[in-house]
């Protein structure tokens, strides 16, 4: 068989796919050519199999085969998913060697993976020695920030970019889809709405907002942003383009801010259009009854995921369930779940079944709930938080108190003190939130309680804060907890099950 006639059928292989034939046919050919190379580095790539990538790369290399700009377009995203710095910043020395140091696609690709691996600053040096920058470079950079949590200075790229006349029109490249939609997001966590609604007037006017996925931003950074109802209205300009990804933003927008009667009515909609649910939904809507404190209701749920849609329950689906029963009282149900997960319960799913044992005067279960080794590795202080919601517990003597407070050097110290201004242990007595503040707090703090003055107990309101052990997607969505007293009421009457928690 001819060279020619073996490279078209290694093409036709890989994109069949079959790789493992075409690179065993690959392998038979004597004179590799680069342009086989990255159709072979390619494939692996877009299977997820990055160490194929850069094996085939030494193979280039070894048989004196020059790589092209190309063919680190592909290598730079396998050092990403391999988290391999010191490869990518020796396929960037590569990338300069061989000529290519000012190809834009290139680049792009070595922004991204740069900031991947979390090295922003390397990505911003490249960026900045760039002469020439095309839309894919700023689009890198500009969600590598965001992707690294440096929210102001995505924002202030996007905004530099308008002040070099690319928003208006100007010469030079223009804001795309992947550019609105790396920024948005960026808005939404900021809060920054008004900047937001401009690049929302920017992308209406060029007609971005007929794409689904800029629209789905939109809609998301309305959500996040607590504009529920404008939220809404872009919900039904999307009409028929919506997608799962725009259900499952309402959803978990209803959820997050206590409107749980609309998150399952949405939730009913989506299945009455045929769309089939998947996790992101789920969380959305167990959030919902776990704020509306509909028990069955969230129950069904949950065993519906396994059961009518074959979707694994995951650790976040777990500490929904356990926040729902916690607030309910059914503490033993949510222990119970928590003992049969699958998966190992993280600190934010004990922290929830805390936070119910605290206020529903469980000292049994708060103790098995409050050992130190279920909140490794989060440190000092979650620790501490916990800690203090151990403190709510009522103990009925002095030394069921002190038990669990051995924790450092000066909290005996601080407890004497607390004693000392008590005849006797009062039963909401919270001295335990004093006696573990962090050590950089204590001197400054505690100067008025160790005079023996300005000393007030805490005690227990009737409503509980749930700032401290909340369920583990709140924090992931930006949420805030669930405001009974400010919430309207929807209507539906309680699950039967459903103890009064507010």
């Amino acid at each position: 068989m001819e060279q020619h006639q073996t490279q078209l059928l290694i093409i036709q292989l890989i994109q069949a796919p079959n790789i493992p034939y075409a690179h065993k046919l690959f392998n038979l050919i004597p004179n590799k050519t680069v342009f086989l190379y990255n159709k072979l580095i390619q494939a692996y790539s877009s299977v997820n199999q990055s160490h194929q990538c850069l094996t085939l790369y030494s193979q280039m290399c070894l048989n004196n085969c020059s790589p092209n700009e190309h063919s680190f377009i592909f290598l730079f995203p396998a050092c990403a998913a391999l988290s391999f710095r010191t490869h990518g910043q020796i396929l960037h020395t590569h990338l300069i060697k061989s000529g290519f140091g000012v190809d834009c696609y290139a680049l792009a690709a070595l922004l991204d993976m740069y900031s991947k691996l979390r090295m922003l600053p390397l990505a911003r040096k490249v960026f900045d020695e760039m002469r020439v920058r095309n839309v894919p470079t700023w689009n890198a950079l500009i969600s590598g920030c965001s992707r690294c949590g440096d929210m102001n200075e995505a924002l202030e790229l996007f905004k530099s970019m308008s002040e070099k006349n690319v928003m208006e029109n100007g010469s030079g490249v223009k804001p795309n889809r992947v550019t609105i939609a790396s920024v948005l997001p960026t808005c939404a966590s900021l809060g920054a709405l008004e900047v937001g609604e401009r690049i929302e007037a920017y992308a209406r006017k060029n007609g971005l907002f007929e794409d689904l996925y800029v629209s789905n931003t939109i809609l998301e950074m309305h959500a996040r942003c607590g504009k529920i109802e404008v939220a809404k209205r872009v919900f039904d300009e999307i009409g028929k383009r919506r997608n799962l990804c725009s259900w499952n933003s309402m959803i978990v927008a209803f959820a997050l801010h206590g409107k749980s009667i609309e998150a399952l009515e949405y939730y009913d909609q989506l299945l009455h259009e045929g769309t089939a649910p998947d996790d992101v939904t789920f969380v959305g809507v167990l959030l919902a009854c776990t704020h509306g404190g509909l028990v069955m209701e969230g129950q069904e749920l949950f065993e519906s995921m396994a059961r009518n849609y074959s979707i694994n329950p995951k650790l976040e689906h777990y500490g929904c369930m356990v926040d729902l029963l916690g607030r309910a009282g059914a503490l033993k149900e949510g222990y119970d779940l928590i003992k049969t997960m699958p998966m190992k319960p993280d600190a934010v799913v004990w922290g929830a079944l805390l936070g119910a044992c605290s206020f529903h005067n469980n000292v049994e279960l708060a103790e098995k709930a409050a050992q130190p080794l279920h909140f490794e590795p989060y440190g000092k202080v979650l620790h501490v938080r916990i800690r203090r919601n151990f403190g709510f517990v009522l103990f009925a003597t002095q030394e069921e108190l002190l038990n669990p407070l051995k924790l450092r050097r000066g909290a005996d110290l601080l407890l004497k003190y607390s004693v000392c201004l008590h005849s006797k242990l009062l039963d909401r007595v919270v001295s335990v939130e004093y006696a573990l503040r962090d050590d950089d707090e204590r001197d400054g703090r505690y100067d008025s309680l160790r005079r023996g003055g300005g000393y007030g107990p805490c005690r227990r309101s009737s409503s509980p804060d749930y700032g401290r052990a909340c369920s583990p997607v709140y924090d992931r969505y930006n949420g805030s907890s669930y405001d009974r007293e400010t919430s309207p009421n929807y209507g539906k009457q309680r699950s039967r099950d459903y103890g009064r928690y507010y």
